[in-house]
């Protein structure tokens, strides 16, 4: 198997993951305030992290890469997971897809511009019928809108899709999962001290799905999934495996399918297998 055909299949196994990270999201804020639940599940993988580079032995990245880490921390580790809890308490999670499904094309701009990707332009054009099937599939299902959240989830994909690329590009010479640690590491004392700030006043009250949650996107989405992530990223190419994030909504509502026993209906399946059209295509064209 190619490297390029490794880097799809990682960037699909990291996909996966994530595709469980809004729902545990909106499930853990019923329990916690959102900005306790986002330095909580940093710190959490902050400390698996950096375990876990002490039993790899891992060197200290330069200086040049650690100002990079950083700009990665501000958008996976701290931007896209407080944007995005904030704008749930405004809008649904169903609403919350129309931005997810913008979410590869910024992907793809900011790969661009940090990674010096040069795509043909017939995969921006599947990258743009890609994002319009999930927005319009979203909007169709969930006409629930509030400035204030859209507002949210707009700076959320802004910030998420310039820290899979600036990682994307890291990757490529520190390896995926080296990144991802680095950078909850270098925001971990941070994000202790917010979580002890901001920890509840009773814990009591908090139900077990919002530890569930709490957990799912601690270690799965925070840490695991960036693994491959990356990787993925790093193999196949910025903006051409960042294209599956296209699929991420769909994998979300099947889960929803499968474990919650929610209807799929026949929109759903018309929009997903468009989607993954415009995923082969991006496959296609995305280098010259």
């Amino acid at each position: 198997m190619g490297e390029v055909s490794k880097g799809w299949l990682n960037g699909l196994a990291g996909v996966a993951i994530f595709s469980g990270s809004l729902p545990a999201t909106r499930v853990a804020i019923a329990g916690f305030d959102p900005v306790f639940l986002t330095a909580a599940r940093a710190a959490i993988a902050g400390i698996l992290a950096l375990i876990l580079l002490g039993m790899q032995r891992s060197g200290r990245p330069s200086s040049r890469d650690m100002a990079s880490l950083s700009t990665v921390a501000l958008g996976v580790v701290v931007g896209f997971p407080l944007l995005s809890a904030l704008a749930l308490q405004y809008i649904t999670a169903a609403r919350s897809l129309v931005f997810i499904g913008l979410l590869p094309l910024s992907t793809a701009i900011f790969g661009v511009i940090r990674g010096r990707e040069r795509p043909r332009p017939a995969f921006w054009l599947f990258a743009l019928l890609g994002s319009a099937c999930v927005a319009g599939f979203a909007l169709a299902q969930d006409a629930d809108a509030s400035w204030r959240g859209d507002v949210l989830m707009l700076g959320a994909i802004l910030t998420c899709g310039y820290g899979y690329a600036e990682g994307g590009r890291l990757s490529r010479h520190m390896g995926g999962w080296e990144v991802i640690s680095w950078a909850l590491v270098l925001s971990l004392p941070f994000m202790a001290v917010i979580s002890i700030v901001t920890h509840p006043q009773s814990w009591q009250q908090i139900g077990l799905p919002a530890w569930i949650g709490l957990g799912y996107v601690s270690l799965f989405s925070m840490l695991i999934g960036f693994f491959f992530w990356y990787r993925g990223l790093a193999q196949g190419g910025i903006a051409a495996v960042g294209q599956l994030q296209l699929l991420q909504p769909f994998m979300g509502l099947a889960l929803a399918a499968a474990l919650l026993g929610e209807s799929v209906s026949g929109a759903m399946m018309a929009a997903t297998i468009a989607v993954v059209a415009c995923v082969a295509g991006a496959r296609i064209f995305a280098r010259k």
